[in-house]
Order: C-alpha cells, then sequence, then structure tokens
C-alpha cells in the first residue's frame, strides 16, 4: 500500500506540482489549502508524512505544528518563505523533521520526503542501541558504536575527543534532520547554561576535519547557515 502524503498550501498550483511529484514517486498524495480544514484532516485520517506550509489562512503552520506534536510524532516538513532564523529554529524547537525554503525544486522536496519516511521508519534513537550505522556516505559506512564511545567510518576507528563523538552520534542518528546549535549544545553541556554556542563551532571544526581525512570524497556533516548543521548519507 502506498504511503499517505498530506500537502497543506494554500497556493493551488504548486500544491497541485507537489501532488504529481509525489504521485510519480509512487506515494498516495492529496493537497489541502486551509489551517483549519488541514487540522481537521490530520485528526480525522493521519496521513504517513505532513508537508506544512507555514503561512496559511484559518491556522498558521507553526500552530498546526505545535497542537499536533501534543498528541502525535507524525513527521512533519515545514515549507516556508519566511526565510528567517527564528522562523526556522521555531519550526524545528516545535519538532518539524525538516524544512525547505521557497522557491524549491520539487525534486528536493521528494528526496527529503524519503530522507524522512526512511528515518522515521528506522527510528533509530541516540544512545539506546550498542551500535547506530548512517547509510553509505561516498561508498563508506559511518559506524557509532555508543556502549565503546568509537566511531568508525569504512572500518576505521575515528579517533574522536568525547564532545566529538557526542557530536557526531547526535548527528548520525538523525541522518537528513537539520540540528540547531542549541540543541547541539545541550548535547555537550546539558547542565551548564553559561557555556556559548560558539562552543559547538569549536568542536565541530575539529570534528569536520577528521571526518574530511576519512571522506575526502565528499561533505559528511554540512553547515546551514544561521541554524546548525546537518549528516547528510
Amino acid at each position: 500500500m502506498s504511503q499517505r502524503i498530506l500537502v497543506v498550501e494554500d497556493e493551488a498550483d504548486l500544491a497541485q506540482i507537489l501532488v504529481d511529484y509525489l504521485k510519480r514517486d509512487g506515494y498516495a498524495a492529496n493537497a489541502i489549502g486551509d489551517g483549519l480544514a488541514a487540522m481537521d484532516e490530520l485528526r480525522r485520517a493521519p496521513p504517513d508524512l505532513l508537508l506544512l506550509d507555514v503561512m496559511l489562512p484559518g491556522m498558521d503552520g507553526l500552530t498546526i505544528l505545535r497542537e499536533l506534536r501534543k498528541t502525535s510524532l507524525l513527521p512533519v516538513i515545514l515549507v516556508t518563505a519566511r526565510v528567517e532564523e527564528i522562523d526556522r529554529l521555531i519550526g524545528l524547537e516545535l519538532g518539524a523533521d525538516d524544512y525547505v525554503c521557497k522557491p524549491y525544486s520539487p525534486r528536493e522536496v521528494v528526496a527529503r520526503v524519503k530522507t524522512v519516511l526512511r528515518r522515521t521508519q528506522t527510528g533509530t534513537a541516540a544512545g539506546t542501541a550498542a551500535e547506530a550505522t548512517a547509510s553509505a556516505t561516498g561508498g563508506k559506512r559511518v559506524e557509532i558504536d555508543a556502549d565503546g564511545w568509537q566511531a568508525r567510518v569504512g572500518g576505521s576507528r575515528l579517533d574522536l575527543t568525547p564532545k566529538e563523538f557526542r557530536l557526531l552520534q547526535a548527528l548520525v542518528t538523525h541522518p537528513g534532520r537539520v540540528m540547531s546549535r542549541g540543541q547541539l549544545l545541550d548535547v555537550l553541556y546539558a547542565d551548564n547554561l553559561d557555556v556559548s554556542e560558539r562552543a559547538v563551532d569549536s568542536h565541530m571544526k575539529n570534528l569536520r576535519k577528521k571526518l574530511a581525512q576519512a571522506l575526502p570524497e565528499r561533505e559528511a556533516i554540512r553547515s546551514i547557515y544561521g541554524i546548525g548543521f546537518v549528516f547528510e548519507p
């Protein structure tokens, strides 16, 4: 049975394009252009994934997301033309799994849908499994041994500090998901509120340098300007 994607977008032409592209890739997709109607549909028949525009009539996307997260872990990708940093951070902190900014390529949106569905279906949580393995990156696998505090690329051990390991573990166990500096700061210094987010950048710089030596063919951890970082398998 095809996975069902609900597109909540008030620009009818744009919504139809997304629906067509999703159907072409084998998904069952439909669109709703009003926030209140979308909320009713989500309660009546939850889809497998929600593509949610931020600016909507009736009820805006962030309010829908906030209400949804009270009772559901349904995968949500925010779609927004509001590119200000605060909007993106609010969306991610409310529990969005990913976001895309307008204008975008419909192919990119479909690729994000596939990544989020794959990740949420796998459901690997950081720290709960002895070993978490990301998808092949440049022909090599990035592996995290949580119990042994070791990371390997293509079977070879990475020489990481404890904080570099924590950063890599957090990103690898959420592939394709953008994690803000604030979220990563909590990973590193959960009990210390006085540490600056610049500490994340310092440890991340060293981690990315070590990954670049192990994976010279591609950038495994990408910096998202003004937000944070994402591991791209």
